[in-house]
């Protein structure tokens, strides 16, 4: 794929100074507004970003913005907008996840499962973690991974009302893989994973840290929920 054809994926996970609650009403409430000024002015420039609250829900993170973007400049360029913008001055990176979307080789027809969780209308809860695989994996046959990944598609696609993207992190972050979740059932998703568990793929991850969990809120929505 060339870079022209080439869209990258960011999971951010971001945390609040606890001194901005600090503030007077006012000056939280100009925070935000610029916050939502500047997410707006990324969306025009042709950065999709969805924004999940996660106060209350995960260690040091309280807002977690997944972004789909033409290429890592504008990524940058987003995130530079962000640090600068009234709320934005508050909030520490805490994680930043790196992938570029490409075709898989273990899928001949995505489903709508696939691909979709930036496609379309977005589900409530949001999942996002990185994986590695062991060098074990890479020196398989193509056929025996090809074997171990129909098992694993074989399950995922008994759980309609889970959506995936999967983006590749070679060469641009720690990980192999981003893989970002969204559903409306969290129950259904965690027996997705236990299921998961159990096919012969897991043998061969050797991490899929850090896990962010978010609820789908707009940026309104996040700074009304802070106070």
């Amino acid at each position: 794929m060339s870079e022209e054809a080439s869209q990258y994926v960011q999971a951010v996970g971001l945390g609040l100074d606890p001194g901005w609650r600090h503030r007077s009403a006012e000056e939280r409430a100009a925070d935000g507004r610029e916050l939502a000024a500047a997410e707006a002015e990324t969306t025009a420039s042709g950065v999709r970003t969805l924004t999940y609250s996660s106060v209350g829900l995960e260690p040091g993170v309280d807002l977690v913005l997944l972004r789909l973007a033409p290429t890592i400049d504008a990524l940058e360029e987003a995130g530079a907008r962000l640090a600068r913008s009234g709320l934005g001055r508050w909030l520490v990176v805490r994680h930043s996840i790196l992938g570029r979307i490409s075709a898989s080789q273990y899928v001949r027809k995505p489903t709508e499962q696939e691909r979709s969780v930036l496609d379309g209308q977005p589900a409530r809860y949001l999942i996002v973690y990185p994986f590695t695989k062991s060098a074990e994996w890479y020196l398989l046959s193509r056929e025996a991974r090809q074997g171990v990944m129909n098992e694993h598609m074989r399950v995922g696609r008994g759980y309609p009302t889970v959506r995936q993207l999967l983006a590749y992190s070679f060469g641009i972050d720690d990980g192999d893989f981003l893989v970002a979740y969204d559903t409306d059932d969290l129950a259904a998703f965690g027996e997705l994973v236990r299921e998961l568990r159990g096919t012969e793929g897991r043998r061969s991850t050797i991490n899929d840290k850090p896990l962010l969990l978010g609820v789908r809120r707009s940026i309104d929505e996040f700074v009304a929920l802070l106070g």
